[in-house]
């Protein structure tokens, strides 16, 4: 389809993936699954509304945002402006849960900053007899979260309230899973990243550290006899992360995500 290559050619000045951008807008814009596309439609008459989503695109909006959709481990989530997209990254966190349980399973899960049901979701799908809880200070993304969970039959075992991290939670929970604001204020970020995604979602003051000084020292009344929390970090702040750990008497394990680099720090 020539404007399947005209259009990775545009998006080329503006993303890493130009065809796969491309590829996914147009599923988007014939309504279709980007399989789909590329097994049957690569023929099909060019839609009318694909070249307005280009240039959304072309002005550094996030694909997800576009789409209104994000993939995210065994899950689809909805997502929009006012939450965090769901990254591959944070998968990391699902796979040291898995790797911590083994042949046991978590019975209650805490999300803390669960933006649109990310992490809480995905781990209820991996364990179909838990329950979870999910917390944010955002209305927006606990709209969407409580969507995503109706949209993935999870709404039963899933339940959102609004929350600052950790305060006014005594229960405890076998499985705690967060991924806070970690960036230095002054950190450059791309335009997609800065200009669209949440500012409170991302920041955590000078050296990103801000909202783990305010999560770790809550984690040992949280935390079940057995358990683990798992807490998404920066590549650079695994030391960092493990000294704030250690401090309150925990044990810090860091695990490193697909492209080698220190992603989350496990504490029991």
């Amino acid at each position: 389809m020539q404007a399947l290559a005209e259009a990775a050619r545009q998006l080329a000045s503006v993303s890493d993936t130009p065809r796969l951008d491309a590829e996914l807008l147009m599923a988007h814009a014939l309504g279709i699954s980007r399989e789909a596309l590329l097994l049957r439609h690569l023929g099909a008459p060019v839609p009318r509304g694909f070249a307005a989503l280009v240039q959304r695109r072309l002005g550094h909006e996030p694909i997800a945002y576009i789409t209104g959709t994000r993939a995210f481990w065994t899950i689809d989530l909805q997502v929009g402006p006012g939450v965090l997209i769901p990254r591959p990254d944070s998968e990391t966190l699902i796979e040291a849960a898995i790797d911590y349980f083994r042949e046991r399973a978590p019975a209650r899960i805490l999300d803390l900053g669960t933006g649109p049901g990310t992490l809480l979701l995905a781990a209820l799908a991996e364990w179909p007899d838990a329950q979870g809880l999910g917390v944010d200070a955002s209305d927006i993304a606990l709209d969407y979260a409580r969507r995503n969970a109706d949209a993935l039959g999870l709404a039963g075992r899933a339940r959102f309230q609004k929350g600052d991290w950790a305060q006014g939670l005594d229960a405890p929970f076998d499985l705690i899973l967060a991924n806070p604001p970690y960036i230095a204020t002054d950190e450059d970020l791309p335009p997609e990243v800065r200009d669209h995604e949440p500012g409170s979602a991302l920041f955590a003051g000078a050296q990103g550290l801000d909202d783990y000084r305010r999560i770790i020292p809550a984690l040992p009344r949280l935390l079940a006899p057995g358990g683990a929390a798992l807490l998404e970090i920066g590549w650079t702040q695994a030391e960092l992360v493990s000294a704030l750990v250690t401090a309150q008497g925990l044990a810090p394990t860091v695990y490193k995500d697909l492209g080698g680099r220190p992603r989350a720090v496990r504490v029991t």
